[in-house]
């Protein structure tokens, strides 16, 4: 337990100073910022009556309003999330591989596991304090939009989905780490990230969304056609993924051969 806090400052001292991490921010800016354009433009059709399909494509969002306002946040969290996540998730254990620095963790004088917990800790910090940003900003641009029928209740309610749809997409980042590490770089990682959403789509339209874990977050915050509720056999399906995701990458830290 001495090594783990000293392990812990270490990875979460790289993110804080990586200009990676902070460029990822400001991409995902552009999700709250499309949110509130595609507001913008229910409050005011006339504004779009120009364009046929721009008005077309704000349809999906809903009406103008708080609670369809909140679930587009947590739509975009369900699908830009598994992009987003994937990608700090491979960059904090990839970038060990592609900088070369893998053998010097290695030869640290503590268990490599406190090194994948370390990172999987980190991870999942950065990755919540980036929701927290944008649904933050999302908000702010809410109110200086002046969307329509606030209420208490609207908002407990939103925010709670909000909060169930960003923990589900984090947990299913795990795998991302089990593929960085075994293809010791970033761009098998990314590969798979992209599989799994092109996947994700594919599986949701034929029906079986519901046994695919990376389609779940989608169908839970209403994106695609379904009940929106988080069934029993779907939060098993993402626990036992996210625990395959953790024991792998472990399992390949401390047993295989690093070169």
């Amino acid at each position: 337990m001495s090594y783990f806090f000293p392990a812990l400052q270490a990875e979460w001292l790289k993110v804080r100073k990586s200009k990676v991490i902070r460029i990822t921010a400001v991409v995902f800016t552009i999700a709250p910022l499309m949110a509130g354009f595609f507001m913008i433009v229910l409050i005011n059709p006339e504004f779009a009556n120009s364009s046929g399909l721009l008005r077309a494509k704000t349809q999906f969002a809903g009406e103008a309003d708080w609670a369809s306002y909140l679930r587009l946040h947590a739509q975009i969290i369900a699908v830009g999330g598994i992009l987003v996540f994937g990608f700090v998730t491979s960059w904090i254990f990839g970038r060990e591989y592609a900088d070369r620095t893998a053998k010097d963790l290695l030869a640290l004088p503590y268990s490599r596991g406190v090194i994948v917990i370390a990172k999987f800790i980190v991870s999942f910090i950065t990755n919540i304090l980036l929701s927290a940003y944008v649904v933050t900003l999302g908000i702010i641009i809410g109110w200086i939009i002046g969307l329509p029928q606030w209420s208490s209740a609207i908002f407990v309610h939103g925010l709670s989905i909000l909060l169930v749809v960003t923990f589900i997409t984090i947990s299913l980042s795990t795998p991302v780490a089990f593929i960085a590490s075994y293809g010791g770089g970033y761009l098998a990682p990314l590969g798979f990230v992209i599989l799994t959403v092109v996947l994700s789509q594919i599986v949701a339209v034929t029906g079986f969304g519901d046994y695919f874990p990376w389609a779940i977050p989608a169908i839970f915050s209403g994106l695609t056609e379904g009940d929106g509720v988080l069934s029993f056999n779907s939060l098993f399906i993402i626990i036992i993924t996210s625990l395959l995701g953790i024991f792998s990458t472990l399992f390949w830290w401390i047993f295989a051969d690093q070169h």
